[in-house]
């Protein structure tokens, strides 16, 4: 609806700023054409709307102009309200702030809506813990976080995923929550890279500041990162087959992932076993996966990894068998 559209455009230029067109079209998925004329029917509502041309212009609001909308919808107070986030928030020492912004939400909104929103709670909770995921220690972040609203540079020391130790200065751009692990992205130069909370082992906050990039999104950057990290991690193709019983425990065991290509799969006429593909990071990685599997799983591909199964079984029988 157009007014909804209108009423998101003014919202965006008021918490962002200075906005070209085009950044305005590509988050309202509309038209360049679409946002002049949003623009004019703003500008004709009163609303004091400006625009500068040339490098560096776009359109704005005058500093001077606040909107005091407080309306919500009922489902913008069912997302606003809903449980879920609170470990993320207390790493990041805003929990009490969390939890005082929410009963002034709560004191300002209708009673109806409020008890809609309740309602809502005590029947939909977002978990964002993994299953047995052991809590990592992450006793840097909040001077991370101080940096990064700041714009201060930093230097720390970070263990790779290898053992090795390394030490950089760096531009820290923001922190990432995934699940229940932090990350934080930086750029060294022109060079933007990922590294996790839990393995920086000091932080020092230098008086240097920098000049962050401009065009610099995080959900965006992040998105693309992860795409290119997922698709570009080791791979090591493995056929199994799977009794009837161990297809049916597989999910609960390796997770939910592995469901689909189970159920697409075609029992043998003969056992009812199923054969299907899988994808581990190494060698290693797959025998041990296997091998916790027990005989209701049989590997048909590749033959170097049935031997690796059979030499390792061979050595764990000579080792629990001695005296």
């Amino acid at each position: 609806m157009r007014a909804d559209r209108l009423l998101s455009l003014m919202l965006m230029l008021q918490t962002r700023g200075r906005m070209t067109a085009r950044e305005l079209a590509e988050k309202l998925e509309v038209s360049e054409r679409t946002i002049y004329r949003d623009l004019d029917a703003l500008s004709a509502a009163g609303i004091p709307v400006y625009g500068d041309h040339g490098p560096g212009g776009g359109y704005a609001l005058l500093d001077s102009y606040k909107t005091n909308l407080t309306g919500l919808t009922e489902d913008e107070v069912r997302a606003l309200l809903i449980s879920g986030a609170q470990k993320p928030l207390a790493d990041l020492g805003l929990a009490e702030a969390s939890e005082v912004a929410q009963l002034k939400l709560s004191a300002s909104i209708p009673v109806s809506q409020l008890r809609d929103a309740e309602h809502m709670r005590q029947r939909i909770h977002f978990d964002a813990a993994g299953w047995f995921q052991p809590q990592e220690s992450v006793p840097h972040l909040q001077t991370l976080q101080d940096a990064i609203w700041h714009d201060r540079q930093v230097y720390i020391a970070y263990q790779r995923a290898d053992g090795t130790y390394g030490e950089r200065q760096i531009d820290p751009y923001g922190l990432v929550a995934k699940a229940t692990i932090w990350y934080l992205v930086a750029s060294i130069g022109d060079d933007m890279r990922v590294y996790r909370v839990s393995r920086i082992r000091s932080v020092a906050v230098c008086e240097e500041c920098f000049t962050r990039a401009s065009q610099f999104e995080l959900v965006a950057y992040w998105s693309q990162w992860c795409a290119e990290f997922e698709a570009n991690r080791p791979q090591y193709p493995v056929t199994l087959r799977l009794s009837p019983k161990m297809a049916a425990l597989l999910p609960s065991i390796w997770g939910e992932g592995v469901r689909k290509r189970l159920e697409d799969a075609e029992p043998s006429p003969i056992d009812g076993w199923i054969e299907a593909n899988f994808n581990f990071e190494s060698m290693e990685a797959a025998r041990t996966n296997v091998m916790g599997l027990d005989t209701m799983v049989e590997v048909a591909q590749p033959l170097e990894l049935r031997d690796a199964i059979a030499e390792m079984a061979r050595a764990l029988a000579g080792f629990y068998g001695r005296k």
